[in-house]
């Protein structure tokens, strides 16, 4: 198997607009595992709002991995213990509610599988708690309440608007934290260094595997640094169209099984040059 691990995107990528993994894709990822292939579920969504997906997919029966938060922890299915973890800086929290209120946009982070947010009927932040099936609870102030170690914040706006945010709160920042859209409304902050790519050459470096048995599938601005770095990187036909300037390979979209047509044709024997150009 050229492939020998398969690292996917969540939202977009593996699960339909519904968000949710179809039949055939269940049953081609199984296929794909028992023939020896491992699966790294890599999102930037926390660890409780990957692990369902995980569990759909069988993935402690066959050792596969979670990346979440964009790779900011890194979880061994097997055992459901990180192998992995980096928290945000003491104080990011405040600095962060100050950005909210003086950009006017909402503001969340996570505690165990609670959403944690002054704003719970917010729009964007029922986008995030509708895409990840976890709890909402409503904080009074989020300066005051979040005392605790964090792995990520999210500011939370329309895509326009916020594309500006994200160039002021980088600024501010001065490179110190990692500051990046997952979409073009959520706009992700998280401790430096920490992107799919730099998370999964740490993982690949803990299994004893080289990128070039990696291949990748994604369709956002957060997906770009893993498919860059794979040994194939697939984007989604619904993908941003500057991840799919960059990807070695374009498959059907995310509501046509997108992710099972290449995986399949892939274990069929097809080679991906065979599969450029039919998307």
């Amino acid at each position: 198997m050229q492939y020998e691990i398969l690292v996917l995107d969540l939202d977009g990528t593996l699960t339909n607009n519904k968000k949710e993994i179809t039949p055939h894709t269940k049953e081609v990822l199984k296929a794909y595992q028992e023939d020896g292939g491992r699966i790294v579920l890599a999102s930037g969504r926390p660890t409780y709002g990957v692990a369902p997906l995980a569990e759909e997919l069988e993935m402690q029966k066959y050792h596969g991995y979670m990346l979440s938060f964009n790779g900011a922890v890194i979880i061994d299915c097997r055992t459901g213990e990180p192998i992995y973890e980096n928290w945000l800086p003491a104080g990011v929290p405040q600095q962060l509610a100050d950005l909210a209120e003086k950009y006017h946009t909402s503001l969340l982070t996570y505690q165990g599988d609670d959403i944690l947010t002054e704003t719970p009927d917010d729009t964007y932040v029922l986008k995030e708690v509708i895409c990840t099936k976890m709890n909402v609870r409503k904080i009074e102030n989020f300066r005051e309440e979040i005392t605790f170690p964090v792995v990520k914040c999210m500011l939370m706006e329309n895509g326009v608007y916020l594309a500006d945010v994200e160039k002021k709160v980088d600024g501010y920042f001065q490179g110190e934290l990692s500051v990046l859209r997952s979409e073009p409304y959520f706009l992700e902050v998280m401790p430096k260094g920490i992107d799919k790519a730099a998370s999964l050459k740490r993982l690949l470096e803990y299994l004893g595997k080289d990128r070039s048995q990696m291949m990748a599938f994604g369709d956002g601005f957060n997906d770009r640094s893993m498919l860059e770095y794979a040994g194939l990187g697939v984007a989604m036909q619904n993908g941003q169209p500057a991840i799919k300037a960059v990807a070695d390979l374009i498959a059907p979209s995310n509501e046509d099984d997108g992710v099972a047509y290449v995986v399949e044709s892939l274990m069929l024997g097809k080679r991906p040059e065979e599969l450029r150009g039919f998307y």
